[in-house]
């Protein structure tokens, strides 16, 4: 059984098609969703649809993404969230907008029962963000931070690589987990567009919101998959461009 992690999908449900036909996907995978499924193209609702008909013929874990908490927010509430609608919002609740109470009724449900984070046999953790707490997932306060931290990226990103884990200044945080796979801050903003790693940290999200392509990873092989750049399956719309 491979254990693939999916980044963040942004609504781009065709490219989600095309990129698990080239993983070749079956059901003795394990997939891992690092979360934002949603605000960015116009298939919000058919993501999502899919994503619910996929748990029951998949092994699937979906975690939190801070964009699939602003969505459960309006959802539950109604509630105005100009700066959300400006970063993919506006195309989630156009496509919200176009369906019944019941199927809303089914997509809360499915956000409210996302993971915050996955920790699997082989100290390999998921999560759509990062966390801040010097001792790990168990300690961390703020739940938020799952999905809304950037510092462990950054800090990742920042390491000096001649540093080991037995040195003095190597970070707390980073030697819990003998591998830790995140989305949520685009590789495209350090001009790449394949799944990156920096210390122990792989980054999953290649900007399938923006101009990059969606990407499947098998986490022990390091094989990975790519759709085609996810604009290009959407014509006409800018997603969070």
């Amino acid at each position: 059984m491979r254990t693939l992690v999916i980044g963040d999908i942004h609504s781009g449900l065709k490219a989600l098609v095309q990129v698990m036909e080239r993983a070749k996907v079956t059901q003795d995978d394990h997939l891992v969703f690092l979360g934002d499924y949603v605000d960015g193209w116009s298939q919000a609702v058919e993501t999502v649809n899919y994503l619910i008909e996929l748990k029951d013929s998949h092994q699937c874990t979906f975690l939190r993404g801070n964009h699939d908490e602003l969505c459960l927010e309006w959802l539950n509430q109604g509630k105005d969230n100009p700066l959300w609608f400006q970063h993919g919002g506006r195309a989630t609740t156009e496509s919200y907008n176009q369906v019944s109470e019941g199927i809303k009724g089914l997509h809360i449900d499915f956000y409210q029962n996302l993971e915050n984070y996955h920790l699997n046999p082989k100290n390999q953790l998921f999560l759509h963000a990062g966390f801040t707490n010097l001792n790990g997932i168990d300690y961390e306060y703020f739940t938020k931070t799952f999905y809304w931290d950037r510092t462990l990226w950054e800090l990742a990103l920042s390491l000096n690589p001649n540093l080991t884990e037995e040195d003095t200044f190597y970070p707390k945080r980073l030697k819990h987990y003998k591998e830790i796979f995140i989305g949520h801050t685009p590789v495209t903003r350090i001009g790449k567009t394949l799944p990156h790693k920096a210390a122990n940290v792989w980054n999953i999200d290649t900007g399938a919101a923006f101009k990059g392509p969606l990407s499947i990873m098998d986490v022990d092989s390091k094989q990975y998959w790519q759709s085609d750049p996810v604009f290009s399956f959407y014509p006409g719309e800018s997603g969070r461009n």
